[in-house]
C-alpha cells in the first residue's frame, strides 16, 4: 500500500516508538514568541537543563506588541514584562530574536515562510495553535502546549500520538470574488468544528493546486478551526518558486538538490486515508460567520439557519441575531484586516484594488495591520499605503493586533467587527465584542459601505 504525504514526512522524523504508546518525533524548526515560551524557559532553568539546539529555534515578538509607536517603550505592564522576558531568555540561550524594531519582526506564522525558514518535508512546532499555517509547504506543522515547548527546548523532539489522515478534495473553478478564506470557511461550515479532531488534513484538487502560497497558508491556518491537528498541501512548482531566493532558503545547487527531494513529497496514488471528503468549487460563495465559532458560517446571501440546541441559541443571543435573519445591511462600525490568516501582501493587494478611489464609510473604524515589517515595506513600495490612507483606512505597524485583544487594539463591547482573523469566539477581539469572519475582499466592502453588502452583486 502506498503512503500519504503526511505519512512520508512523519515516518521520516520518528526517533523511536514507545511500546504500546506514542512516538518520539524529531522537530526541524521550533518557533517561539513571547506568550507561551517564558514558562518553558523557566522549567529548563529549574531542572538545570541546557537548550539543546538553539540554531533550530526561531523567535519573534508578536502577540503583545503594540501596532503604533513601536519605537517608544511599551506602556502595558504585562506586555512589557513578557517582551523583556523573551529578550532575556533568547540572549541567555543564544537564540536569534526578531524582536520589536528588527527588520524581520512580525507574526511568527508570517515571517517564517517569507524568510524561507519554512520548507517542504520539515516538522515544525510552536506554542501557538495556528502553526498549521506552515503545512501549506508540505510541512508537518502543529501547535504544542507549554510543557511540550520545554520538551523541544531540551531534546529537539516531542512525544506525541500519530494522528489519523483525512483528505479534503475541492475540484472545479471558483466563482468571481471567492477567495481562499471563503473556501476554508465553507468547508468548516459543512463539516463542523469537531470534524477534524484526531486527524491531519491533506487538501487536494484543482482549487488548491491553483492557489498561490498565500492562499494555501490561509487554508492550512484554519485547519485547526475544524479541530484538526494540522493541514498539509503537497509542494509543487508554486511552492518552489515562492521559496527560491528568500533569506534562509537553500541557494544554487543546494536549492536544486532540495527541489529534487521535495518533488517526492506527494501522496501515492494507492494511498488510503482514514477519511475523505469532496466538494465542488462552483458551490462555494463569499462567506461570513454569524455565530461564535468558525463553523457557524453562511454564504453572504443566505439566511441564518434554524437549529434547536442550547449552544446554537446561546451563540445567536450573544451576537444579537435571530434564526432566519439575513446579515445584509447589518451596520458595522469596525473592520479588521490582518492576523496570521490574512496579513500577507496578496491580501492587501485585494483590499487596495477594491477600495482604490473610494472612501470608507464615516461610521467605520478600519484597521489595516501587516503581518510583518517586510509586508509593511511592500505595502509602501507598491503604493498601497497611499491608497489605504486616501480611503481613510488606518495603517498600523506589524503584529497580531485586534485578532486576539492581547494588545491595545481591541473592539469595544457590543460592537460588530468584520474580521479577516481565524476565530470569532465570545470576547475574542475584546470583552463583549462580536466578530464576523470574512475574506479581505468582503471586509473591504463593509468598510466602504458601513454595512454588510452582497459582494456578489457588486463585482
Amino acid at each position: 500500500m502506498g503512503k500519504t504525504l503526511f505519512d512520508k514526512v512523519w515516518d521520516n522524523h520518528i526517533v523511536t516508538t514507545i511500546e504500546n504508546g506514542p512516538q518520539v518525533l524529531y522537530i526541524d524548526k521550533h518557533l517561539i514568541h513571547e506568550v507561551t515560551s517564558p514558562q518553558a524557559f523557566k522549567e529548563l532553568e529549574n531542572r538545570g537543563i541546557q537548550l539543546f539546539r538553539p540554531k533550530q529555534v526561531v523567535a519573534t515578538a508578536d502577540h503583545n506588541t503594540p501596532t503604533k509607536d513601536q519605537h517608544l517603550p511599551v506602556k502595558d505592564a504585562l506586555s512589557k514584562k513578557q517582551l523583556e522576558q523573551l529578550t532575556e531568555n533568547c540572549k541567555k540561550n543564544q537564540i536569534e530574536l526578531y524582536g520589536l524594531g528588527h527588520k524581520y519582526n512580525g507574526i511568527i506564522h508570517v515571517i517564517a515562510p517569507e524568510l524561507g525558514i519554512t520548507q517542504p518535508g520539515m516538522t515544525m512546532v510552536c506554542g501557538d495553535s495556528h502553526t498549521s499555517t506552515h503545512g501549506a509547504f508540505g510541512t508537518i506543522a502543529f501547535g504544542i502546549g507549554t510543557s511540550q515547548v520545554a520538551q523541544v527546548f531540551a531534546s529537539q523532539c516531542v512525544i506525541t500520538e500519530k494522528p489519523k489522515t483525512m483528505r479534503i478534495t475541492v475540484n472545479g473553478k471558483l466563482s468571481k470574488g471567492v477567495l481562499p478564506k471563503d473556501v476554508i470557511l465553507y468547508i468548516i461550515s459543512k463539516l463542523g468544528t469537531n470534524s477534524g479532531t484526531g486527524y491531519f488534513i491533506e487538501y487536494a484538487g484543482d482549487v488548491f493546486e491553483n492557489m498561490t502560497m498565500e492562499g494555501r497558508m490561509t487554508v492550512c491556518n484554519m485547519s485547526i478551526e475544524m479541530g484538526a491537528r494540522g493541514g498539509i498541501i503537497a509542494p509543487d512548482q508554486t511552492t518552489f518558486d515562492y521559496i527560491e531566493g528568500r533569506k534562509f532558503a537553500p541557494k544554487n545547487e543546494d536549492f536544486n538538490k532540495k527541489v529534487t527531494f521535495w518533488k517526492t513529497l506527494k501522496t501515492d496514488t494507492d494511498a488510503v486515508f482514514d477519511a475523505e471528503y469532496q466538494f465542488n468549487a462552483s458551490d462555494i460563495s463569499p462567506m461570513i460567520t454569524y455565530g461564535t465559532n468558525p463553523g457557524m458560517g453562511i454564504k453572504i446571501n443566505e439566511k441564518i439557519p434554524s437549529e434547536n440546541n442550547k449552544s446554537f441559541e446561546k451563540s445567536l443571543q450573544y451576537m444579537g441575531f435571530e434564526k432566519g435573519d439575513s446579515l445584509i445591511n447589518l451596520p458595522v462600525n469596525y473592520v479588521f484586516i490582518g492576523s496570521c490568516t490574512n496579513s500577507r501582501i496578496e491580501d492587501f493587494r485585494v483590499v487596495a484594488n477594491y477600495i482604490k478611489g473610494k472612501q470608507k464609510a464615516k461610521n467605520v473604524n478600519a484597521l489595516i495591520v501587516p503581518g510583518s515589517h517586510l509586508v509593511a515595506k511592500q505595502i509602501k513600495e507598491e503604493g498601497l499605503q497611499t491608497i489605504f490612507e486616501q480611503a481613510g483606512f488606518k495603517l498600523r505597524q506589524p503584529g497580531c493586533s485586534a485578532c486576539l485583544a492581547m494588545n491595545d487594539d481591541k473592539i469595544p463591547e457590543g460592537e460588530y467587527c468584520v474580521s479577516t482573523s481565524n476565530r470569532n469566539f465570545e470576547g475574542r477581539q475584546g470583552q463583549g465584542s462580536k466578530t464576523l469572519l470574512a475574506s479581505p475582499l468582503l471586509a473591504a466592502s463593509v468598510a466602504i459601505e458601513g454595512k454588510i453588502i452582497d459582494i456578489t452583486k457588486v463585482l
